[in-house]
């Protein structure tokens, strides 16, 4: 049966093809998908161009039946034969055949960016999530429909309660409830959008859009050739630059007149070659600006530029400006493989983008893309084109400017999310340098010039299109113009930490959202990556709780507080032990409770999930207000809340528990059908802000923080008492940040501590952390980390006056007792001859890694100066060179040098004094004779001896004349006589026995010998005469 379909519905398509507005139906009922047929129709009849394209976006399954397919596969061939009687065929299989579709699953939707559609079509809303949702409508051009497609539902206020896809990754074994506080406030949101329409599948317009009643046509503001205001000034800008080259080709690329002049104030720049301009282009998605850009670079190679560099953070950010590069290229008549050629990359991670083109018509000249990073490669850049530089560290950044053209593009809002750091931070201080160097007349010749662009028509649709105001408000994109001026800046001590109770924050009243949006301003100004997601993540999920930081409230006064900071906290851990003992054994972590699962990771131990914590996820300080210690303040209230000293424990605990109920706002609305349903927000809500005294904490043993590791983090982290357990080693490829996490225990009786020192359950962990990071730094992983970070994290002590003594034969507990189990004796000679100024530094290089490691680990408690204990680090911990250590500090080699003896001297006096007899015992001795004294004097010996002879000659003279007689009486000089009594035999070799082999003759065996008959003596007669 036929049935009119309302008239509004059909003024509303065509107004919004009138006005290049977007419409946006919601359409439930089980056969909602046949309604997709007649609102292609009505489109179809009042766009004059060709049909619209279709984009079909789904979960998993089209639920499109055989018999289905196997008809589409009948009709198209009853097509292809002109065959086909439309009468006779059902209209939607008809519409799948000719309607033009392209199908897109959820998880593949990022390769529909770029395009540009007239209808969309969002089925499996249970799949939504607030990125799909806007990078999905964003491909609709102006006038184009999108339409969302829901199962029946007995009431609108059933989506509250709708189980979202997404949930599954918010709930952890804790904390498993989550609620759809964002389904509600989007459902809310359709209600004051003026192009959205919910309907049934009947097309009957349900009381919720009760806004279009009273919609009429609208007439369109055009001229005689049918141009907007808009479209005229752009025809007459392209009229004037016609015969200016390059400009006139160019221009005629531009499809809006904002882009139209950013184009032009980009080639000014290049045209005017000081090479000593800054050109910033903002604007929010779909403005144009890659396309402007490229146009830009192609006007410089015209221009006669020859070295082009190109950085963003992934060469698929920069897909859209070089295409716009080689459609510039066209326009001013450059050929492809002839004037130049285009290079892909061949690393499969950058899917064969383009990274490289070279250019060789009038010289040569090239146009290279290079990772963020890599800014040691601009040496010889004329202009270096920055693109996404949101998303692209601010220190990065500022390391890539320099004395040459640059071209910046930022997005400022959008589903893919940025912040505002670059724009609030850099273009400020560009801005301000610019003024200076402006009103200093010699400064104005050398300063740089700062030009700022800003993108506000968009180019798919018109101006003020109200689908995305509503998609901007809804989503919390547009806020960067939400953030107040503060109308005062008052001490801490007057400030104070309140709890947001996130039904009322999420609820859709005019408070509420204003609330919120400040709130999202806040984020996106203090962090550079921001997600739409996010914005589900702290209205559905269990764990999350919110917290702001106010000032002084004046209740007389009906107006908001002004936000000084706001935190976002995640309750973790209360993980059983069976579940730990699982994870590490099969190796893999679930969704949330990040510090439990990487702890267990890191540690092994299974009873730390156990223990429950919190997380802080973010902390977003007002941009007037930082570094005002209001972050600091704020931390230290949720730190005294959770550690229950805010509240009284104990009061709390005699509290009786009172379960309170949900909130069904869906009973009383199950009762009325949807046709007679009424949808308004909440009004039985509680307060907005809840003050921490009247709040119950949870009993929690832990808090901690996971961010990316730089030096001003840390050390903000670290004067909260916080300490770190883990550093990933692998840098994050956009930030180039090393992944930290770091954590506080927490007053609590059901923890041991073993030991008594300030980290309670924590201190083995801690100590053991810091050993296996000054290992680490040894290695690659973080061997070029700056020396400042690396001293933060390891926090030595260096300060030990209180424990220096003299030196004894012993060291003190805790400390290094036994130098000779690391180090021989030869290394601490060495050490001393260095010490000593006898030798160079090279001869103790090798043991300055042990005696480093030594004192990051507390072994050696020697007072260093923080300078002296960095030089050690660099060279014993990192290993690097003095040249090395030169450039770091800007500090002089002989200083250098002077420094680290002082070290070594103060260390190897500790050495000696606990250890120096253990080393002289080790060290090897060459065996030495032992002489001692004779009995008795050299004189009395001598004395002894001649009488001795004397008693053995007398009684012999006979034996002596006989021996004369024997030489004919004479004797030559010299010469030697032998007496030799009688009766003595010699043996057998001809030697004379004898009592005695040899050796020495003591006193007693000179007389015996002398009497002994057989004895031999030989005379010895000196010639004193010729």
């Amino acid at each position: 049966m036929r049935k009119k379909v309302d008239e509004r519905i059909r003024t509303l398509i065509e107004n919004g093809v009138k006005l290049r507005h977007r419409s946006l139906f919601l359409i439930i009922g089980d056969k909602s998908r046949e309604q997709i047929v007649n609102l292609h129709y009505m489109l179809s009849k009042a766009v004059v161009k060709s049909r619209p394209t279709v984009l079909w976006c789904y979960k998993d399954k089209l639920e499109l039946s055989s018999h289905k397919k196997k008809r589409a596969k009948q009709v198209k061939k009853l097509m292809q034969r002109g065959l086909l009687d439309p009468e006779k065929v059902d209209p939607f299989s008809l519409f799948l055949e000719t309607g033009g579709l392209t199908y897109c699953l959820y998880k593949d939707s990022e390769r529909i960016l770029g395009n540009t559609f007239g209808m969309c079509i969002l089925q499996d809303f249970e799949a939504l999530i607030p990125n799909l949702l806007a990078r999905t409508i964003e491909t609709v051009e102006g006038g184009g429909l999108i339409v969302l497609l829901l199962r029946s539902l007995s009431s609108l206020t059933s989506l509250y309660t709708m189980v979202m896809d997404v949930h599954e990754r918010f709930r952890t074994e804790s904390h498993f409830r989550a609620t759809g506080r964002f389904n509600e406030r989007f459902l809310l949101s359709l209600a004051s959008c003026k192009a959205c329409v919910v309907m049934d599948d009947e097309l009957n317009i349900l009381p919720i859009s009760s806004h279009i009643r009273s919609i009429t046509p609208v007439p369109v503001k055009e001229d005689s050739e049918g141009l907007s205001e808009a479209e005229r000034g752009l025809k007459n800008l392209k009229e004037q630059l016609h015969q200016d080259f390059p400009v006139g080709p160019l221009i005629k690329k531009c499809c809006t007149l904002d882009q139209g002049k950013a184009v032009i104030t980009f080639l000014d720049s290049v045209l005017d070659k000081t090479l000593r301009s800054t050109v910033a282009l903002l604007a929010a998605r779909g403005r144009g600006k890659s396309a402007a850009l490229g146009l830009a670079v192609a006007g410089a190679i015209a221009a006669g530029y020859s070295n082009i560099f190109i950085t963003a953070p992934s060469p698929e950010n920069v897909k859209t400006l070089f295409e716009f590069i080689c459609k510039g290229f066209d326009a001013i008549e450059y050929t492809e493989h002839i004037d130049y050629d285009v290079v892909k990359s061949a690393n499969p991670e950058f899917k064969k983008a383009t990274v490289r083109i070279n250019i060789f018509k009038q010289h040569r000249q090239t146009i290279q893309y290079i990772q963020p990073h890599e800014h040691e490669k601009l040496s010889q850049v004329e202009l270096l084109v920055i693109d996404e530089a949101a998303a692209i560290p601010l220190p990065v950044v500022r390391s890539l400017l320099g004395p040459y053209l640059v071209f910046l593009s930022s997005t400022v809002n959008g589903y893919e999310g940025t912040g505002r750091s670059l724009s609030l931070k850099l273009l400020q201080q560009l801005e301000e340098q610019s003024q200076i160097s402006s009103k200093n007349v010699e400064g104005s010749l050398s300063g740089r010039l700062f030009r700022k662009i800003e993108l506000s028509e968009s180019i798919r649709y018109a101006s003020r299109d109200p689908i995305e105001s509503w998609l901007n408000a809804l989503l919390c994109l547009d806020v960067t113009n939400s953030i107040p001026s503060i109308r005062r800046l008052p001490p801490c001590s007057e400030c104070n930490l309140y709890y947001i109770n996130r039904d009322t924050l999420f609820s859709y009243h005019k408070d509420s959202e204003l609330f919120l949006q400040r709130m999202m301003a806040l984020y996106v100004a203090s962090h550079y990556k921001n997600s739409p997601n996010d914005l589900q993540l702290m209205a559905d999920a269990p764990a999350h709780h919110l917290f702001v930081f106010l000032g002084p409230v004046d209740e007389s006064k009906n107006q908001l507080p002004d936000i000084l900071c706001v935190i976002q906290v995640c309750l973790e851990g209360q993980i059983s032990r069976k579940s730990a003992i699982q994870s590490l054994s099969e190796g893999h972590q679930p969704f949330g409770d990040q510090i439990p699962w990487k702890f267990c990771e890191q540690f092994r131990d299974t009873v730390f999930p156990s223990f429950s914590g919190a997380r802080i996820v973010r902390i977003a300080t007002h941009p007037s207000a930082m570094r005002l210690g209001y972050g600091s303040a704020a931390v230290e209230l949720l730190t005294r809340y959770y550690g229950g000293q805010l509240t009284p424990i104990s009061v709390v605990d005699d509290e009786n528990d009172v379960e309170i109920p949900q909130l069904r706002v869906t009973e009383a609305a199950e009762k009325v059908s949807l046709l007679e349903e009424n949808i308004k927000p909440r009004t039985d809500l509680p307060p907005l802000l809840v003050n921490l005294h009247e709040r119950r904490p949870e009993k929690l043993h832990y808090l901690g923080v996971s961010f990316g590791l730089t030096l001003d983090l840390f050390r903000f982290w670290k004067r909260r008492k916080f300490a770190p357990f883990y550093i990933g080693q692998i840098p994050n490829t956009v930030t180039g940040e090393y992944s930290c996490m770091v954590l506080k225990p927490l007053n609590n009786d059901d923890s041991e501590a073993s030991g008594s020192d300030e980290w309670g359950f924590f201190g083995p962990f801690y100590q053991d952390f810091k050993r296996r990071f000054a290992r680490l730094l040894e290695g690659d992983s973080f061997r070029s980390m700056e020396y400042k970070l690396a001293m933060s994290v390891l926090d030595p002590k260096i300060n030990c006056t209180d424990m220096e003594q003299e030196p004894t034969s012993s060291a003190p507990d805790g400390f290094w007792r036994s130098p000779t189990d690391d180090l021989s004796p030869y290394d601490l000679e060495r050490l001393k001859v260095y010490t000593g100024n006898l030798a160079d530094f090279h001869l103790i290089l090798d043991i300055v890694p042990i005696l480093a490691r030594l004192y990051f680990r507390g072994k050696l408690p020697v007072t260093l100066s923080y300078v002296s204990a960095s030089i050690l680090l660099c060279v014993g911990l990192q290993q690097r060179n003095i040249t090395f250590i030169e450039e770091q500090m800007k500090v002089e080699r002989t200083q250098i040098l002077s420094l680290f003896m002082k070290a070594m001297k103060k260390i190897y006096k500790y050495l000696r004094g606990i250890a120096s007899k253990e080393i002289e015992s080790t060290l090897p001795r060459i065996k030495e004779r032992e002489l001692r004294p004779h009995s008795i004097s050299v004189n009395d010996d001598l004395k002894e001896a001649a009488k001795q002879v004397e008693h053995a000659i007398v009684g012999r003279e006979e034996d002596l004349e006989n021996a004369l007689q024997e030489h004919g009486g004479k004797i030559k000089p010299g010469g030697v006589v032998s007496a030799k009594p009688k009766g003595v035999k010699p043996d057998k070799h001809g030697k004379q026995e004898s009592g005695r082999s040899g050796g020495k003759r003591s006193k007693e065996d000179v007389g015996s010998k002398s009497n002994k008959k057989g004895s031999a003596w030989v005379f010895l007669l000196m010639p004193y005469f010729n």
